[in-house]
């Protein structure tokens, strides 16, 4: 079914023209085996590649043709079409003696709709009312919009009264829209971060399985602390009180269990069954920090690749993702609204060519790479532009990260810094392999930096080596000795490794070399939107003193 629709005589095309409510010319047919099997209006927007077998059967348009607010904006017929219906949300309405203009919202644009009500229609159009317009797409005489809708029929489905709702047609800073999460989305710029969401979540899928990736799903209850840091959140049944709590034989899980903090450690040992797999899913840190960066509850994506030989596939891949995101999504509506706003929508966010420079720079090649030791090294020498000096033990802070983005990657490009003390690391990353000239033992890893923005991303090697691993978990107090064992036992059974036992156990058999990385999702959403702190970035977020809904 390749070509071009054929044409079918106008009687018919005409009778058919009838029944749908539309113009005969409107029309756009597909034969199917010498017979007319798809007849669809021609002004209803399609992907480009869609094949005959994907159009409804003309059922579908016995009734007036619904279209999103997005679409209608980018449709400019020739002629006037009637029976168009629009759903959305009132933003404004402005009465005249025998008219009055509405503006609506569906939150598929930035740019709202404008529609002509009768005189007599508009009592009940009130901000925040949720209403569906049948009319007709009109050429516009005005310069806001080149159509607008001329309603012939108004209904409204949810009203508002206007006296209470909270969202006016006018500045509300972040600050108090968060305190109404709920009803925060409505606005035109909190729905065009959902869309922006949807859309990276749609092409990180599309990447990793164009990569043959594994999606798969981490669980949230965990009996281990992955990091070591203690910023854990203990669960428990809310019938257990403070006042009233049971032992860990009493309690729901007979032991004491956590909301993860990173699915890493699972993942590891899903990639030892399936090879790469990755994950995007919620993480949860009891991190008492009331900086733009953090949130008690947010998104991660983590990948993980199997038989991985060196720390640079693993940064590779990394790039490639995060390049692949940004050049499949930068020339969709959602991301060119964000860059074209208006001052009025945007005046909370990044500055539009400081936010177009971040997409740029994310699609440019080859990212520089530079060691912890060349950092350091760099830092030390402009040691007086910081406040916190750098030294090796203190690792680095946010004012040397900018630093780095900015001088290292030109402003522009991501910097990736690798190999970093091991004694401020995790104790699963793989040691460095001796003869390298940092003053001390190292760990294949590495942290993302982007302009502005400090870290957003981590990964490294994972010691696959069981002598090895235990002995870091030593060193890092992760594996202890154990108080439930005898003299007769093996020295191994006299250590526990705190709900971990079941990760040793990964290395004893047939465990290859491997890594992977984690992605601040919301954080990453966060630079790529200009959104200036991670709090609007997240529906409902969560953080240190705030969780109110």
């Amino acid at each position: 079914m390749d070509g071009s629709p054929p044409s079918v005589p106008s009687l018919f095309l005409q009778s058919i023209s009838r029944q749908m409510h539309l113009p005969a010319q409107g029309l756009e047919t597909w034969d199917v085996d010498g017979a007319i099997a798809f007849i669809r209006p021609a002004h209803v927007l399609f992907p480009a590649d869609a094949s005959a077998s994907t159009w409804p059967c003309r059922r579908c348009f016995s009734q007036p043709t619904k279209q999103s607010i997005a679409e209608l904006l980018q449709w400019k017929p020739a002629e006037r079409v009637d029976d168009v219906v629009v759903n959305g949300f009132v933003r404004s309405v402005r009465a005249m003696k025998a008219h009055g203009f509405v503006s609506l919202g569906d939150g598929s644009s930035l740019a709202p709709l404008q529609a002509l009500v009768h005189a007599d229609q508009v009592p009940g159009l009130a901000v925040g009312a949720a209403i569906r317009l049948t009319g007709s797409w009109v050429a516009s005489p005005g310069s806001a919009q080149s159509h607008e809708l001329h309603a012939t029929k108004v209904e409204v489905l949810g009203p508002s009264d206007p006296k209470t709702f909270p969202i006016q047609k006018k500045y509300q800073t972040p600050e108090y829209l968060r305190t109404m999460p709920h009803l925060r989305p409505r606005t035109p710029v909190n729905a065009a971060l959902l869309r922006l969401r949807s859309d990276a979540i749609a092409s990180l899928t599309q990447f990793f399985a164009s990569r043959s990736f594994t999606q798969t799903h981490p669980p949230i209850i965990t009996s281990s602390d992955c990091e070591g840091a203690g910023e854990v959140f203990t669960l428990a049944p809310a019938s257990q009180t403070t006042e009233n709590q049971a032992t860990d034989q009493e309690s729901f899980f007979r032991s004491r269990k956590y909301l993860t903090v990173s699915t890493q450690l699972h993942l590891e040992a899903l990639a030892q069954s399936v090879g790469n797999v990755w994950t995007l899913s919620p993480v949860f840190r009891a991190e008492e920090s009331d900086t733009s960066r953090h949130l008690s509850e947010f998104y991660m994506l983590e990948a993980e690749m199997g038989f991985a030989d060196n720390l640079g596939l693993v940064m590779d891949l990394a790039e490639d993702m995060l390049r692949s995101l940004s050049a499949s999504l930068f020339d969709k509506s959602t991301v060119q609204d964000l860059l074209s706003r208006s001052a009025h929508l945007g005046s909370d966010l990044a500055p539009a060519d400081v936010v177009r420079g971040r997409w740029e720079g994310l699609m440019q090649d080859r990212w520089p790479r530079i060691t912890y030791t060349e950092a350091m090294e760099l830092l030390q020498q402009k040691a007086d532009l910081f406040a916190l000096k750098p030294t090796w033990e203190s690792g680095l802070q946010s004012e040397h990260e900018k630093f780095l983005a900015d001088h290292v990657g030109g402003g522009q490009k991501p910097v990736f810094v690798t190999h970093y003390p091991r004694d401020i690391k995790a104790f699963y990353m793989l040691e460095a392999p001796p003869g390298r000239s940092e003053p001390a033992a190292t760990v294949e890893c590495f942290d993302l930096l982007v302009p502005e923005f400090c870290e957003i991303m981590g990964g490294s090697m994972r010691e696959h080596r069981l002598p090895v691993l235990q002995d870091a978990m030593r060193r890092h107090g992760v594996l202890k000795p154990s108080a439930e064992t005898t003299g007769d036992e093996s020295h191994e059974r006299h250590e526990s490794a705190g709900g971990l036992e079941w990760y040793v156990d990964l290395r004893r058999w047939g465990c290859p070399p491997h890594g992977g990385f984690g992605l601040g999702f919301d954080r990453l959403l966060s630079y790529l939107s200009g959104v200036q702190t991670v709090r609007d970035m997240v529906t409902f977020p969560r953080w240190f003193g705030r969780c109110d809904c």
